[in-house]
């Protein structure tokens, strides 16, 4: 299966079926706000990013990584970014130039792979804000390697995972709130899914999910030169492993 056509088809559906909360655009409130310098942004379902996370945005190279929908990139331009949106989804991407068209923002979109920046320069921006979006590839490395390569010495990446221990559950058991532990880490929605299962992800265009290891989420970043300097987790709602442990891990990492 190819994975990356699979997601980006399955992520266009999700933007034309208007429910996804991640493909809908702020409003201008929000953008008028972030150009007073008021505004949060999420890498995690729940919890903002804290603001000592955010550098002082004022003519940055931002790279929004893999983080298309019309939501944060548009604010952190409104902040003063210069901001560069790469999404594997075109209707995402599409959020993201509503928003800019609506109130007059300058950013850029490029279609493309996570895993894969060559579009970039080495040393093309100061900062990544890459939300959860990593669990959408079966391969967490090459994102780490290629954030290191095209962000500036001195430079900050910020990044929202999900926790592994979420994919050990089985589905659909966890949508009916029963916690079955039925699976191993590293997890592959490709593979672990039954047909019956996997045919209803395709006719709904759920997107498929990758559980990938703490070594390859925090090990890997250290691997391809980075420095962990913050962290914290989160809660997605309405989950039932969140009533006893958190769904998802953020980290700030820079590079020195």
């Amino acid at each position: 299966m190819d994975i990356r056509a699979y997601n980006r088809e399955a992520w266009d559906k999700q933007v034309e079926g208007g429910q996804n909360p991640w493909t809908k655009p702020v409003g201008p409130e929000i953008i008028a706000a972030a150009r007073h310098g008021e505004f949060s942004v999420l890498l995690t379902e729940q919890k903002p990013v804290p603001s000592e996370w955010i550098p002082n945005l004022q003519d940055l190279d931002v790279l929004c990584l893999a983080c298309g929908g019309g939501q944060q990139a548009p604010v952190l331009a409104a902040a003063g970014a210069k901001v560069t949106v790469l999404d594997n989804s075109p209707k995402q991407l599409e959020r993201d130039l509503f928003v800019a068209q609506r109130d007059g923002l300058h950013l850029s979109t490029v279609e493309g792979d996570m895993q894969d920046l060559s579009a970039f320069a080495d040393e093309s921006f100061d900062f990544i804000f890459h939300p959860v979006s990593n669990v959408f590839c079966p391969d967490v490395l090459p994102v780490w390697r290629e954030a290191y390569r095209v962000l500036r010495v001195g430079g900050t990446l910020v990044a929202g995972m999900m926790n592994p221990v979420f994919y050990i559950f089985g589905y659909p058991e966890w949508e009916k709130g029963e916690l079955i532990v039925k699976n191993p880490i590293p997890y592959s929605d490709a593979e672990r899914l039954s047909p019956e299962a996997l045919e209803d992800f395709r006719k709904n265009g759920t997107p498929l999910e990758f559980g990938h290891t703490l070594t390859d989420l925090i090990g890997g970043q250290c691997e391809a030169g980075f420095h962990i300097i913050g962290f914290y987790e989160d809660y997605m709602k309405d989950n039932p492993l969140s009533q006893y442990h958190p769904t998802y891990i953020a980290t700030k990492a820079s590079k020195e």
